[in-house]
């Protein structure tokens, strides 16, 4: 009975974490899987930048939205899979609701340095396709490469030993600002870029953090990746 109660009373507060509508503005803001700052999510909601961070407090307490940190950041995602599944169905009954489009120039978004590595679309593309190939892995302290992953690196010139002992994280999860999703920073994200750019796949802008991937950029990335940009 006891148990039985305590589930009613779990299940009321997560009701009633979702059922104010700046709230549940924006948790269904984050169901494209981006992440957003407080920022974003009290302009979505329409509140005040106070009234939002309240709102957020409530939603972590309900186990609904997870921060993360990076820099001077703070950025909010959707807590797990299950939390977006609650949200789809009650978008379902509620019907279809508005998009966040990130108001990113569009050269920008597509390629860009972050410091040393890929940024935007692209980047985070290849971060994508080296956890679907099997390259890459989660480790204790950021991501690994897995036996597959080492020889298909130095298959495309990048030196692992050389850029493993580099006195830096080796490899790990950089949010994208304009994807809102992950891109590969580190040793390997810095080398990945060297390559891209000594094999003239990507060319730079001369007055911007830019990159435009080259026509042999294009099919090597399809070639060599699987990528289609």
């Amino acid at each position: 009975m006891n148990a039985a109660i305590g589930v009613d009373e779990t299940v009321s507060g997560i009701a009633a974490a979702i059922g104010d509508p700046a709230r549940a503005r924006m948790l269904c803001s984050l169901l494209d899987g981006c992440a957003r700052t407080s920022t974003e999510l009290s302009v979505l909601a329409g509140v005040s930048a106070s009234t939002a961070s309240v709102h957020l407090s409530r939603l972590r307490a309900a186990n609904l939205v997870q921060l993360f940190a990076q820099g001077k950041h703070r950025y909010y995602s959707l807590r797990s899979p299950d939390v977006a599944g609650v949200l789809e169905g009650l978008c379902v009954l509620a019907g279809p609701g508005s998009r966040f489009t990130a108001a990113t120039p569009s050269r920008l978004r597509a390629a860009r340095t972050c410091y040393d590595h890929i940024a935007g679309a692209l980047g985070v593309a290849i971060h994508d396709r080296l956890h679907v190939t099997g390259w890459l892995t989660i480790g204790d302290y950021g991501y690994d490469l897995t036996s597959r992953g080492v020889e298909g690196l130095e298959a495309l010139g990048i030196d692992v030993d050389h850029t493993r002992a580099m006195r830096r994280r080796f490899a790990f999860a950089c949010l994208d600002w304009s994807e809102r999703r992950p891109h590969l920073g580190g040793a390997l994200g810095a080398a990945l870029l060297t390559l891209l750019r000594k094999k003239k796949w990507v060319a730079g802008d001369l007055d911007s953090r830019a990159l435009a991937i080259t026509r042999i950029g294009r099919h090597e990335l399809l070639v060599r990746l699987g990528l289609r940009i």
